[in-house]
């Protein structure tokens, strides 16, 4: 071989090196954006399935007793709840305002911008299970502090959960059942859930005719849910168990902590949808609004009664970093959705790194419980 053609040879392998490489690098990046993208739709439709199981069932064994002085009313539950002591994060700083202990019962509630990051709002679900569909049952009066006596207990197993609640009365009360009998059931004062009451006590609830009990679930199998859920300044999406049942119960001794859902969440907002009808949608309401802001809506049980839908957007972000800027500056979520006024709803969101690629998902859950109460005074 030649020189010449020895340095013909060595600029063609080189020019095929630098197009392979080329092809390896372009082949390489492609796959790293396409896993980041996957992943945030991952993480999107797998928040939006979270979400949407909770949310459909808000209001589960609380909406049949809205007449009986649960909706809007302070549960106390054996010293946990009101609340006294700051929530774990990221529900610490800004949700209603640092005191959790104004928190009221109700199907489902939104904290705008509440959560820590101060750009998310804190979503607030509240229903269970409860035996006979939780049907609130009448008491006879002649009940004590560590009893409640019924026209009957059909459906009530040991360690069912109830709400004890009297119209006009500020407080209801959870209790936790020891033992059944055909026509009472005994509170034992050892029970995890054991709640005497702080303005209102259990013994005054258990002698007026007055009171009814709510059956919610039951606390060995876990099928309430009072949640939170909100999206912490690591951008994760968290809840947190307001009955905290995980370490009272499931696993005793343990520390109370908030449960991760998914990373990779950078927002979380959310609307109500108004029915000013039986299950006829009208509108949408911001929550950062008054009448619709969380303080107003735990204040009014008609307002309550007229929310039967959420209407959810969430921000979620990719994981793999560009060197270059792949995403704009802000992203709009709520385009087109306006209130009962006509004043648009649209928000904008700021995105924090533009070297990251982004998705929006926008969804509606429709609150089954809650029709029934639309339109109803």
């Amino acid at each position: 071989m030649t020189m010449i053609e020895l340095l013909v040879a060595m600029a063609i392998g080189v020019g095929v090196t630098l197009v392979v490489a080329t092809m390896l690098v372009a082949g390489e990046n492609h796959k790293r954006i396409t896993t980041s993208t996957n992943d945030a739709d991952q993480t999107g439709s797998y928040s939006f399935y979270a979400l949407d199981r909770l949310l459909r069932s808000a209001g589960s064994a609380i909406v049949q007793s809205a007449g009986q002085g649960v909706l809007g009313c302070r549960l106390n539950a054996a010293g946990i709840l009101p609340r006294t002591t700051a929530l774990p994060a990221p529900f610490a700083t800004n949700f209603l305002g640092g005191s959790p202990s104004s928190l009221r019962v109700a199907p489902v509630l939104i904290g705008a911008g509440q959560s820590d990051n101060s750009a998310s709002d804190v979503l607030v679900v509240m229903g269970g299970s409860g035996a006979a569909g939780g049907v609130p049952r009448p008491i006879n009066g002649s009940g004590s502090s560590t009893s409640l006596i019924l026209e009957s207990t059909e459906a009530f197993s040991q360690y069912d959960l109830l709400m004890v609640s009297q119209s006009g009365t500020t407080d209801c009360l959870l209790e936790e059942v020891s033992t059944v009998t055909p026509t009472s059931l005994t509170l034992s004062t050892t029970l995890p859930y054991y709640t005497t009451g702080a303005t209102t006590t259990i013994s005054t609830l258990a002698s007026s005719t007055a009171t009814y009990v709510t059956p919610l679930g039951n606390a060995a199998v876990n099928n309430l849910q009072y949640q939170l859920i909100g999206v912490g300044t690591n951008d994760t999406m968290y809840s947190y168990d307001l009955l905290e049942n995980q370490h009272l119960v499931q696993s005793p001794g343990t520390a109370d902590a908030v449960q991760a859902i998914a990373d990779g969440v950078i927002q979380m907002n959310a609307l109500y949808g108004i029915s000013t009808a039986a299950g006829v949608f009208s509108n949408w309401a911001n929550p950062a609004v008054s009448p619709y802001d969380i303080n107003s809506v735990m204040a009014n049980t008609a307002t309550m009664k007229l929310i039967t839908s959420i209407h959810v957007a969430l921000v979620v972000r990719g994981e793999y970093a560009d060197p270059n800027v792949v995403s704009p500056a802000t992203l709009t979520v709520f385009t087109g959705l306006v209130d009962g006024s006509g004043n648009s709803l649209t928000k904008t969101v700021t995105l924090p790194d533009q070297h990251y690629r982004y998705r929006v998902f926008e969804f509606t859950v429709p609150l089954r419980n809650l029709m029934i109460l639309a339109g109803v005074s």
